[in-house]
């Protein structure tokens, strides 16, 4: 098994700095997947990993090997792309055994190798199909398996499940992920989409604007996001602005003025009295009440119900406040009979579920 680290990497296209000073490592047999918008640099930092791209500056090593010169068929890497790329006048044989043949294997080992993929992937007995009567599943399986009859010492798979549907893309990051544990291969993994970032990966790396602004594993970056972009990128949540009224930096403690009532929090070290900040809260860590029911021990905010979404499992309020929508969710079915749209109600805040992020 492979490491993969980078050190510093910068790669620009004309005045655009597509990858800037970016670093980190992918342990052996780790499932590290990239996260962020369109334009984030994500695909380049795969295909720089891949050998596609040349570094402008900084270094690329497989284990303790340094790769940055080394062509990408001499890297043996496997890579699934967004579109596949399956070549549409040859059957799935021809499509997986293709990169076998370029390295001359021999014809019974390439019909062994080429069979043994096609089981792992849920093709067996297709051999002999076009791409063009494949589903977009199974035309994804076949891409999977082509990568990985190589034998390839990493697997680099870019936005593999974009062109399916919804319920397709759930099944299929389901068989990705069993098939990457069951063979131990180090796997760097591209996606844009927050959910399935969560589901896949053993780590993330969040990126944004050619940076990468936090690695970590999911309940870390869903839970303990180090900064706003990746607090609001990660899932849903709502931003309340509050004013630092309090420091106390001895009992470790700050207290906040959100809509004139006072929170107390564990103590920032960057911030300080009469600062203007953003407390972030996710919709499943606020709650609501009627008005003649709203608390006397701990803060909340009124507001009037402008949508209830039944989103199966939850139900999601959109509130308008004084300070904008904010999203509340819960499982408490019972509050669709108690509250209508256009209800007046107060929404309840934890304290403990806040975080803090300065302007």
């Amino acid at each position: 098994m492979v490491r993969v680290k980078l050190v510093n990497v910068t790669k620009r296209f004309g005045d655009v700095i597509a990858v800037n000073n970016v670093s980190f490592e992918v342990k052996e047999g780790e499932l590290f997947t990239l996260l962020g918008p369109s334009g984030c640099g994500k695909t380049t930092t795969l295909r720089l990993i891949a050998g596609f791209y040349k570094p402008d500056s900084g270094e690329i090593y497989f284990n303790d090997e340094l790769v940055n010169n080394i062509p990408p068929y001499k890297r043996n890497t496997g890579m699934v792309f967004q579109n596949y790329a399956l070549w549409p006048h040859m059957r799935v044989f021809d499509n997986v055994s293709y990169g076998l043949k370029l390295r001359n294997w021999p014809p019974r080992k390439i019909i062994k190798r080429v069979k043994e993929m096609l089981k792992l992937v849920g093709l067996a007995g297709k051999e002999k199909r076009y791409p063009s009567e494949l589903s977009g599943g199974e035309q994804q399986r076949v891409a999977l398996a082509r990568a990985l009859v190589i034998e390839p010492r990493v697997l680099l798979l870019d936005e593999p499940l974009s062109n399916l549907d919804a319920k397709l893309r759930v099944k299929m990051r389901s068989e990705i992920r069993k098939i990457q544990k069951k063979l131990g291969i180090t796997t760097i993994y591209v996606t844009h989409d927050q959910e399935e970032a969560l589901s896949i990966s053993d780590r993330i790396a969040v990126m944004n604007k050619g940076k990468i602004l936090q690695i970590g594993d999911p309940v870390d970056i869903y839970e303990k996001p180090k900064d706003i972009f990746v607090n609001d990128f990660i899932g849903t949540t709502n931003f309340i602005p509050a004013r630092v009224i309090e420091v106390d930096s001895k009992a470790r403690k700050i207290i906040l003025n959100i809509n004139d009532q006072k929170i107390v929090k564990d103590y920032y070290g960057d911030v300080e009295v009469g600062m203007d900040v953003i407390c972030a809260v996710r919709p499943e860590s606020l709650s609501i009440t009627s008005l003649s029911e709203k608390p006397k021990d701990k803060p909340f905010i009124v507001g009037r119900i402008d949508l209830i979404d039944f989103l199966g499992k939850i139900i999601r309020y959109e509130i308008e406040t004084d300070f904008g929508l904010i999203r509340v969710d819960t499982s408490e079915k019972s509050l669709r009979e108690k509250f209508k749209e256009g209800d007046k109600v107060a929404i309840v805040i934890e304290p403990e579920t806040i975080r803090i992020f300065t302007k």
